[in-house]
């Protein structure tokens, strides 16, 4: 038995302390406000990212020939870098598990990280059994940690919550081979046996409700939130108006409405040639912008900067060099992205933003609740898909700008801490009640 004073959590958390996940940063910065609480976190996680010595950390490889592919592969790539020596081992990897890999495939068609739930299962009973944790926490993301919660809940009978990073069902239509058709069966389990789960959206969390009204009210919303920045520094307006978007580009969240809006804007006002930038850092460029910086002739207006790494010169991290350039930035642009689980989703970066007081030009796509935030934090507004509204939206934070008028946003950000305590109240309100 564990001692009665404490408090201890089982969390299970595939990518827990990979460094650039948004679903680690999610859960990792919660730990130093658990342990503050009096939570004692045990963390099972996958071998792809570091130990965590602030916490019990156990990492696992999981048990099938494509997770464990998956997995090596990035072991490898921070032991070695991404040079020949990985390219080499990674080669060696794939043809002795390409077989098992392919009856795999053929067996379950659930895509690579399902078996690390198998290990999870294992450790995480005997834990349960003997007492030792007070309850079982899933948190992703990859959806092995939550049907590895999901066994424990039936197992053992513990108590259970769930974090749900990202829609497991997309809206609009039915589930489609056996991978979605097993996330749906899942969402069910989810919403039938667990004690508590939160979705990080209204949108996310009504649609979970209209599949499985019997979920009630043991479903809640908590906004993820963001932790102050490391470092701090003084926005000081230059002579030129740059909008900084930070984050991920892909063919469903792409720049090109904004650059798009950028070039009628050009071709409107030329002067703004001079004046006005894009920076864009931790992704390069998507396909249809990178093509149409060339053809718009965008080059010099828009910078591809991409990641930005540890600098030895200041001793600044990565993420602290990039929670740095936020700050500086006049406007900061959020792409919501253009797609079906729009409604139910919102990025993680926004709340990083929020932290940096700058005001925020969002594109968006059918999200209210996304909307309200950035209006009230001072920012802006336009449906993705409507390109009189993204180009007005653009004029009005550069006039605002030519005005003098982007003083720091002094509306209070999301916290973390604020997440946890309404974790910690819902979980308190549990009470010693056991569902099976």
């Amino acid at each position: 038995m564990s001692d009665p004073g404490k408090r201890r959590w089982l969390i299970l958390s595939h990518a827990y302390n990979v460094d650039g996940r948004a679903e680690s940063v999610t859960i990792t910065d919660k730990i130093p406000h658990l342990l503050a609480a009096g939570i004692e976190p045990v963390v099972f996680s996958s071998v792809m990212g570091q130990p965590d010595p602030q916490v019990t950390h156990v990492q696992m490889l999981p048990w099938g020939p494509a997770g464990i592919r998956f997995d090596l592969r990035h072991v490898l790539a921070r032991r070695f870098g991404r040079g020949v020596v990985y390219r080499v081992l990674s080669l060696i990897v794939t043809v002795l598990l390409a077989l098992p890999i392919l009856v795999e495939r053929l067996l379950g068609g659930l895509r690579s990280q399902w078996s690390w739930a198998i290990p999870a299962l294992l450790r995480g009973r005997g834990l349960v059994k003997r007492g030792e944790v007070e309850l079982v926490f899933s948190t992703g993301g990859v959806f092995s940690a939550h049907l590895a919660g999901y066994w424990l809940k039936r197992w053992t009978g513990c108590r259970w919550i769930v974090e749900v990073h990202d829609p497991l069902v997309i809206p609009g239509r039915a589930p489609q081979g056996r991978h979605e058709r097993f996330l749906a069966r899942l969402e069910e389990r989810i919403c039938r046996h667990a004690d508590l789960a939160w979705w990080f959206t209204d949108g996310a969390l009504a649609a979970a409700r209209r599949r499985h009204p019997e979920l009630g009210e043991r479903g809640i919303v908590v906004l993820p939130g963001a932790e102050p920045p490391v470092v701090r520094t003084e926005y000081q307006r230059g002579p030129q108006c740059v909008f900084g978007h930070f984050g991920s580009l892909s063919p469903t969240r792409s720049l090109a409405p904004a650059l798009e809006a950028i070039a009628l804007l050009l071709q409107r006002d030329p002067s703004l040639r001079e004046v006005l930038r894009l920076e864009v850092y931790g992704s390069a460029l998507d396909p249809q912008a990178a093509q149409l910086v060339e053809s718009l002739k965008l080059t010099g207006v828009v910078l591809p900067i991409g990641r930005l790494e540890f600098d030895p010169a200041t001793g600044l991290s990565g993420r602290a060099r990039v929670m740095q350039r936020m700050q500086q930035c006049d406007v900061l642009l959020m792409m919501h992205g253009d797609m079906a689980e729009a409604g139910e989703y919102i990025p993680s970066k926004l709340y990083e933003y929020f932290w940096a007081r700058r005001p925020v030009l969002a594109l968006t796509c059918e999200n209210a609740q996304l909307d309200a935030l950035v209006v009230g934090h001072g920012g802006w507004v336009a449906p993705t898909r409507e390109q009189p509204a993204v180009v007005e939206a653009f004029a009005a934070a550069i006039g605002r700008w030519r005005e003098g008028g982007l003083p720091d946003v002094d509306v209070p950000p999301v916290t973390v801490a604020d997440a946890v305590g309404r974790i910690l109240k819902a979980v308190d309100g549990l009470g010693s009640a056991r569902r099976g």
